[in-house]
């Protein structure tokens, strides 16, 4: 059964292919996806390898966790489930803010009988 690992503190400049090539030298890579910012197309510094087997998993995290690729040490570690997003992570936000109608001046007719005009 594959197995996901997490890899971090990736060069930006890393692609799939040379990601792919370092892993087979640890065991039998499934697939492999660089992280890229969805606007700028940029990786975001942190990808995703699958390996075919749990042994070649725990070989390519031995192998290359704290690994020096280019000037950065790799993080690589079992990959965790997708945490549930919540609604306030983005997008719509609803609650309140922006340009309410109605506001208008209603603070200053409000303040009470205080004010003679």
């Amino acid at each position: 059964m594959p197995v996901k690992l997490y890899v971090g503190n990736l060069p930006y400049s890393t692609g799939e292919d040379e990601l792919r090539e370092l892993f087979a030298q640890a065991g039998s890579v499934v697939s492999v996806a660089v992280i890229r910012d969805r606007d700028s197309g940029r990786s975001k510094g942190f990808g995703f390898v699958e390996m075919e087997s749990d042994a070649d998993a725990q070989a390519a995290i031995e192998k290359f966790n704290s690994y020096k690729l280019g000037d950065r040490a790799l993080t690589v570690n079992p990959a965790r489930p997708r945490e549930e997003r919540s609604d306030y992570g983005g997008g719509s936000r609803g609650g309140y803010g922006g340009n309410r109608s109605g506001g208008g001046n209603r603070d200053r007719r409000s303040s009470g009988g205080s004010r003679r005009y």
